[in-house]
């Protein structure tokens, strides 16, 4: 069986060339895993980071129309606020999975939980396709296609480095030398309760 971070990598890069066949913020997910699975999961998150990237490209644009830009800075928010919550969905999969692991008295509590170092596994494989698709452009300059392969090199450094991470935190969680402890993001800029904006209008 695969170890968790390869199936990962495997599954974000297979998400990051399918979102790039139409290149479109628009296209339909067609989830090519059973549904409710764990690589399903994977999936959709990489698919909400995918359209996420390019809607952060398009704002850019210095040309943009304003009207246009308000629009797509709260679909940002929404889609923020999607990405957590399915990173949430993730640590409660991997909650539910070791929830009969024995902890062991000496076990210690890890900086992040596995999902948000998978969060950042499925970032590093957007960051891989497009540094590389710079490193492979033929209108660019030498400079520019050698700056682009250094920094490609040292992104799939770092994500070998966070994938032996991912599964070491992993197996020590499964032998009880680490215990998960998840903590909800609880942002505020979406709530309207919470958020000092919204709630004064009403």
């Amino acid at each position: 069986m695969k170890n968790t971070a390869t199936l990962a990598n495997e599954i974000f890069d297979r998400s990051v060339a399918d979102y790039h066949i139409t290149d479109n913020v628009d296209a339909p997910v067609s989830n090519p895993y059973p549904e409710g699975s764990f690589e399903a999961i994977l999936y959709a998150k990489n698919w909400v980071d995918a359209v996420q990237w390019h809607l952060e490209d398009i704002i850019r644009d210095p040309e943009i129309n304003p009207t246009d830009a308000l629009e797509l800075k709260r679909r940002i928010d929404r889609s923020n606020q999607v990405r957590t919550d399915m990173v949430e969905d993730i640590d409660t999969w991997m909650r539910e999975k070791y929830k009969d692991v024995t902890i062991k008295e000496e076990a210690t509590i890890n900086t992040e939980s596995p999902a948000w170092a998978l969060d950042r596994l499925s970032i590093l494989a957007l960051k891989i396709w497009h540094m590389r698709e710079q490193a492979d452009r033929k209108d660019a300059s030498a400079e520019h296609v050698a700056r682009c392969r250094a920094k490609l090199d040292v992104l799939l450094e770092q994500r070998e480095d966070l994938s032996l991470a991912i599964n070491q935190l992993l197996d020590d969680i499964e032998a009880g030398r680490k215990y998960m402890k998840v903590y909800r993001q609880m942002k505020m800029y979406n709530d309207p309760a919470t958020n000092p904006v919204l709630y004064a209008k009403k």
